[in-house]
């Protein structure tokens, strides 16, 4: 796939940990394996199973975020890879996205995936919804 962007590559590790688009607890990434464990098992062709990270119109504060494991990045994806989990990223999201940690907790009560987003100007209460 030449036409996805790899920034993790050994020549600009160094740079990609300072320039992160992204970030990712090992919380979280550690939660989306499983999803991609699952996502292998049910697809078991799958040749490089990922985390789609994107936004989507919708939820009670007009965008929600969205996690989906998939087969590989589509062209011109961003890779970004964290605790060994490939995150594909498309460019239009970058404005949305960028700063933004991924963090997760099984807590009972507020648990699950939680974003940190510096671009977002509101929220909703259950943490995947906001709005600019």
């Amino acid at each position: 796939m030449s036409d996805v962007i790899e920034k993790d590559t050994p020549e600009n590790k160094k740079a990609e940990t300072k320039t992160s688009l992204i970030d990712v607890t090992e919380a979280a990434a550690n939660k989306l394996q499983a999803a991609i464990d699952k996502f292998k098992a049910d697809n078991p062709t799958a040749q490089k199973p990922g985390i789609k990270l994107g936004v989507l119109g919708g939820g009670c504060a007009g965008l929600q975020y969205d996690l989906k494991p998939v087969d590989g990045a589509q062209p011109g994806d961003l890779l970004e890879t964290f605790f060994g989990v490939e995150f594909y990223i498309h460019p239009m999201v970058l404005p949305y996205l960028k700063g933004t940690t991924l963090d997760y907790s099984d807590d009972l009560m507020e648990g699950g995936f939680k974003f940190k987003n510096p671009n977002a100007a509101s929220s909703c209460g259950c943490g995947t919804s906001f709005g600019l």
